[in-house]
């Protein structure tokens, strides 16, 4: 059972000031969660295989195709920000 005083220690550990009826809230939330588990667990899933997702996942994307694209030269026309023939970014730290 999850209650106010629980949420209010949870909350004092990871250094979020609650107010006691944010508290109350969350506790009764907590439990409305913990309660859906428990209903969870009791589903029979034999003879179910285990997945990710509800339903199969296929791959819809089309094939790569390689099609004619810029030369090095025209790409790096478009910019100022350019270096020994490579774009040139904002320096990352």
């Amino acid at each position: 059972m999850i209650d106010e005083k629980t949420v209010l220690k949870v909350a004092q550990v990871a250094k979020i000031n609650l107010t006691e009826e944010e508290a109350k809230k969350f506790a009764k939330d907590l439990q409305n969660v913990l309660e859906a588990f428990e209903t969870l667990k009791s589903v029979d899933t034999k003879g179910i295989k285990p997945s990710f997702q509800p339903i199969e996942i296929k791959n819809v994307m089309r094939k790569d195709e390689v099609e004619k694209s810029l030369t090095q030269k025209q790409a790096l026309s478009n910019t100022k920000n350019k270096e020994s023939g490579y774009f040139k970014g904002p320096k990352a730290v």
